[in-house]
This record gives structure tokens, C-alpha cells and sequence, in this order.
């Protein structure tokens, strides 16, 4: 015997279809970036073995003697011959090796160019600083009423605080692009006009990054990071 309750939707229980779409979807979610993490280091680390391991030696690789290629190998000879060239470059020989190296770079008019722009790259990638954005911020961009987040990094000194017509100070404000941080502006901002967040910048970047999709205190937005 059936009731007007049989038919009714909102007793209707999800198919079995709607169900094995809703798990496909959530270990997708589970699989996804396991799986490109994982793909991500195995390519990288081939890469890497691919441009070391011709320049070494037959005889002082592995596969010699254990008759396999592993993957890796390449990345760790790599490793210690930086740490190796990175001790030398430390003592007095090898800072006057480098001295003279630079010297004979310096006559050419090319590389010089080249190697220049290389050097300077990597001396703000890699460099140890202990110079870091200070806080998180906001700020009113491209135009009043919309807000962008952005990153202290320093107090504006020189020509750039005394020449700029302001009646306060003025911050150093890097402004990301997203979804790649690494990118943006250098903006220099009025202090006033400067709105510091509670956030940490770990999770402003994470903030950046995912577009607005991933919040710091995601089970409650109305309370500021850190709080129960």
C-alpha cells in the first residue's frame, strides 16, 4: 500500500548515482594534490638527475655497481657539490677565486650583462636575510572603496620619503598578484591609509594564492585568527 508520502521529493533519499558522484568528487579532492605533489618532486628530481648525471664520471656512478639507475642520485650528488662549492666560497681562497673570476666576466660586454642580472636574481632568492614582510595589510587599490591585501615590508627612507608630498610617513607596501604571490607592485602608501591585519603573512599569502577561497579562520570569519 502506498501513501502521498511515497512520492514525495523532500523524503527522497539521493540515487545511487548523485552518490557515487559525491565520492568521486571528494577523493578526487583526497587524490588530487597527493598525486601532483607527488608527480611534481618525481619530475623535478629526474630533471635534475638528467642535467647532473652526464657530467659525472661512468665510474663513480652507482648504477655501475648495482647494476640499476635510481632516481635521485643525480639530485644528491648535486647537493653536496653545493655545499662543497658554498664551504670553499666562504674562506680567503676561494672569495679571491671569485674576485678574479668576476673581474675576467667584467670584460666581457655580454655576459657581463647576463651574468649580472643572474647574480642579482639569485642574491634576493637565496640570499639569508633576516629582512622579511612585517605584516599584512590593507590598502585602498586601483581606486578608493576597493581593498587589496598587501605586505609591509619597510618605513620609506631617502629621497623617496622627503621627496614625496606627504604630511606623514610613508610604508613600503608589496602588492601580490594572484594566484602567483611572487609577482606584483611596490607601492609606497601613507601610513594612515594602512590597515594592519591580525592575520599572519603565511596566512595572508595562503589568502592570495587560492583567490579569496581559503580563509585563516575559515570556521568563523567573524573572529580574528588565533582564537578558539
Amino acid at each position: 500500500m502506498t501513501t502521498p508520502f511515497d512520492n514525495d521529493p523532500k523524503t527522497r533519499r539521493p540515487g545511487l548515482l548523485a552518490g557515487l558522484r559525491a565520492s568521486f568528487l571528494t577523493g578526487l579532492v583526497v587524490i588530487a594534490p597527493v598525486g601532483l605533489t607527488i608527480w611534481l618532486i618525481w619530475t623535478v628530481v629526474g630533471w635534475i638527475d638528467g642535467v647532473v648525471l652526464p657530467l659525472v664520471p661512468y665510474t663513480f656512478r652507482p648504477e655501475q655497481y648495482i647494476g640499476i639507475n635510481l632516481r635521485g642520485v643525480g639530485v644528491i650528488i648535486f647537493l653536496m657539490f653545493t655545499v662543497m662549492v658554498g664551504w670553499v666560497a666562504k674562506g680567503l681562497i676561494g672569495r679571491s677565486l671569485i674576485r678574479f673570476a668576476e673581474s675576467l666576466v667584467d670584460r666581457m660586454p655580454v655576459v657581463r650583462s647576463i651574468y649580472s642580472g643572474i647574480k642579482q636574481i639569485s642574491e634576493t632568492v637565496f640570499a639569508q636575510s633576516d629582512r622579511s614582510f612585517e605584516k599584512a595589510c590593507l590598502i585602498e587599490y586601483p581606486r578608493r572603496g576597493i581593498w587589496a591585501i598587501g605586505f609591509i615590508s619597510t618605513q620609506a627612507r631617502g629621497e623617496i620619503s622627503t621627496r614625496a608630498p606627504t604630511a606623514g610617513a610613508l610604508l613600503s607596501v608589496f602588492l601580490p598578484t594572484t594566484p602567483n604571490p611572487t609577482s606584483g607592485f611596490l607601492l609606497f602608501v601613507p601610513r594612515e591609509d594602512v590597515i594592519e591585519l591580525d592575520m599572519s603573512v603565511e596566512d595572508a599569502a595562503k589568502l592570495v594564492i587560492s583567490a579569496g577561497l581559503v580563509y585563516p579562520n575559515g570556521k568563523d570569519p567573524t573572529q580574528k585568527p588565533g582564537r578558539g
